[in-house]
């Protein structure tokens, strides 16, 4: 068993087990494929990271979202390598020939700890230990072999106190508990282009979700945007080309505004990446479903109100609630054929799970955080 860091005669514990750094860590490899969602949830682990180990060069082994999104950005990951598809590390149809290409890349950059953030390791262990790191940490199922240090991993915890867990296996402390993402000058700039014009709080939307059972009825997010507009917010809609149809229904749910009051706009599929993050750092506000963009919004300055199904709530939710709302579905199995959702094996159906939340709470969350003076941005 690794050595637990000693702690000064007085000072509290802040945070679970940290043990010992490594010695002569110069190159860190950390294993988080998926989304930008779950990118973010564990951006306070790599914060930890780069604190704890601060001459060292890390490089994230993820996805090509989580690439454009970080690349050229000040923060704790200097790399981004794009993972080969398959072998549960990410989507795709797997090439052997293409993986054995990676591992061996890999092992010429010599890693000197390879930390795993990418689950139960039954899948993503294997692959970390090819890479060949002198010192790995991450968690374990029963099933799935052993780093150097791990930790049992338990499908309840919230992924990002699991993140943490997991770095503080490699001397890595917290230095937040909330994930941050730094935006550019020409982001903001873009931002500022993009909302409409005026003194208003900017109130976003966001229908969308990859998983369509956590998405809210488009007419709940329009009577939301109504009350907004009628609040003298300006309020635009966001999300990407599959989602323009939501959004156009969002708007026209939203009605046409008093006379001289900026109608809702549409932005869904019509900006890019930096396009988006310009427009949450404009943001005061995001409605919004269980997605990439409420986290991404979270990480650049705005407060959210989101609706959420408590089982993503408990791994993935936001952890504070001064100036994150959210709206819970206890909904415990399909409305359809009555699959329970506790079961690992989901039923065909997508019906919405969050669909029975009510709109007129959401409407009073967003009216007390529009009262609330926001946080200067900077």
């Amino acid at each position: 068993m690794a050595d637990r860091q000693d702690t000064p005669a007085g000072s509290p514990v802040v945070f679970g087990d940290v043990l010992a750094p490594f010695a002569d860590v110069q190159r860190i490899a950390v294993l988080r494929a998926g989304g930008l969602g779950d990118l973010l949830v564990v951006e306070p682990a790599l914060a930890a990271l780069a604190a704890a180990y601060p001459a060292a060069e890390l490089t994230l082994l993820g996805t090509g979202a989580q690439h454009r999104l970080l690349e050229g950005r000040p923060g704790p990951i200097n790399k981004v390598e794009e993972l080969p598809a398959g072998r549960g590390l990410r989507a795709g149809a797997e090439d052997p020939a293409e993986y054995q290409r990676f591992v061996r890349r890999m092992r010429r950059r010599r890693f000197d700890l390879a930390v795993q953030l990418h689950g139960g390791g039954r899948n993503s262990n294997p692959f970390l230990l090819d890479i060949g790191a002198r010192h790995t940490v991450g968690m374990r199922t029963p099933d799935a072999p052993a780093l150097e240090r791990t930790l049992p991993y338990g499908h309840t915890q919230h992924e990002l106190l699991r993140a943490l867990e997991v770095v503080g296996l490699a001397g890595a402390a917290p230095v937040t508990l909330g994930p941050a993402l730094a935006v550019t000058a020409a982001e903001r700039r873009r931002g500022v282009q993009l909302v409409p014009a005026g003194s208003g709080p900017v109130v976003a939307i966001h229908p969308g979700s990859t998983d369509p059972r956590r998405r809210w009825p488009t007419e709940r997010f329009g009577q939301v945007a109504k009350a907004a507009l009628s609040d003298g917010a300006r309020v635009v809609v966001l999300g990407d080309e599959s989602e323009r149809g939501i959004a156009r229904d969002v708007v026209e749910a939203a009605g046409r505004p008093a006379e001289g009051v900026a109608p809702t706009l549409s932005l869904a599929g019509s900006i890019d990446l930096p396009g988006l993050v310009g427009v949450l750092a404009e943001t005061d506000i995001l409605v919004a479903n269980d997605s990439g963009p409420r986290h991404l919004a979270q990480a650049v300055g705005a407060a959210t109100v989101s609706l959420y199904w408590i089982g993503n709530l408990l791994t993935a939710g936001p952890l504070l609630r001064a100036r994150h709302r959210v709206h819970v579905s206890w909904a415990m199995a399909c409305g359809r054929c009555g699959a329970d959702f506790s079961s690992p094996v989901r039923c065909e159906h997508d019906d919405s799970v969050v669909a029975g939340l009510p709109v007129r709470p959401v409407i009073d969350d967003v009216r007390e955080l529009m009262a609330r003076s926001r946080p200067p941005r900077g």
